[in-house]
């Protein structure tokens, strides 16, 4: 299938970075080319352009992105599309998007908005896609529920892909003959031993003793289906 075959032509591209993913042109649409993991100073003056964002590249600029929509007040008045650079995306794995740069783009074009849960972290940034610890000891809660008291190989944290109340917490406990603990809630807390959380690929700048997930109160507008 063509890209621009039965596509109503909207949004404009953020292609993020030299490594943004290569696809056809397409008449009528906007493509601006901005940094890896762009900041303010990129993504605020193209802020107005367009209710539609399309952004071509990393889960790292996709959250970037995110961020600066939700700084600017603009959630519920921006959709999202995203067409990512890796084949490894979590957002793409969680939302079940396309795993070619031709089909995502086709998707972010003409798809349906499907709102979905919007994490947040209490350093100020946001997470789209999938947060992790790695060996922690520490003790760690969901909602209410103790899913950590000791050590643990590895964290992840996730948007909720099951309507569940905002996001999913899987604990891997040090013995290998232990199940991971899952659990699902609108916030994760840990208390630990200092150490770096990496937030869609990215390790935080400096160790922690405390993080916290947790649901923002808007969803992300992101496109992921067909009508």
């Amino acid at each position: 299938m063509s890209v621009t075959e039965d596509v109503g032509v909207r949004g404009l591209v953020l292609a993020c970075g030299p490594d943004s993913p290569n696809f056809p042109e397409v008449d009528g649409l906007r493509v601006e080319h901005v940094p890896a993991v762009p900041g303010k100073v990129d993504v605020d003056p193209l802020l107005g352009e367009s209710d539609h964002f399309i952004v071509a590249g990393t889960d790292a600029d996709l959250a970037a992105v995110v961020l600066r929509l939700l700084r600017t007040e603009q959630l519920a008045t921006v959709s999202v599309g995203y067409v990512p650079a890796s084949p490894d995306s979590a957002v793409a794995a969680i939302w079940r998007l396309p795993p070619t740069p031709i089909r995502a783009l086709a998707l972010a074009l003409r798809g349906d908005v499907d709102p979905v849960p919007l994490i947040r972290d209490d350093s100020g940034g946001v997470l789209v896609g999938r947060g992790t610890f790695g060996t922690v000891r520490g003790v760690a809660y969901c909602d209410e529920h103790n899913v950590l008291r000791g050590p643990a190989r590895a964290i992840e944290v996730e948007p909720d892909d099951q309507g569940g109340p905002g996001l999913s917490v899987r604990v891997v406990k040090g013995a290998f003959f232990k199940r991971p603990v899952d659990h699902t809630g609108r916030a994760f807390q840990l208390g630990c031993v200092p150490t770096r959380p990496v937030s869609d690929g990215v390790p935080f700048p400096r160790a922690v003793s405390k993080w916290t997930w947790y649901r923002h109160t808007e969803d992300l507008r992101l496109v992921r289906g067909l009508g």
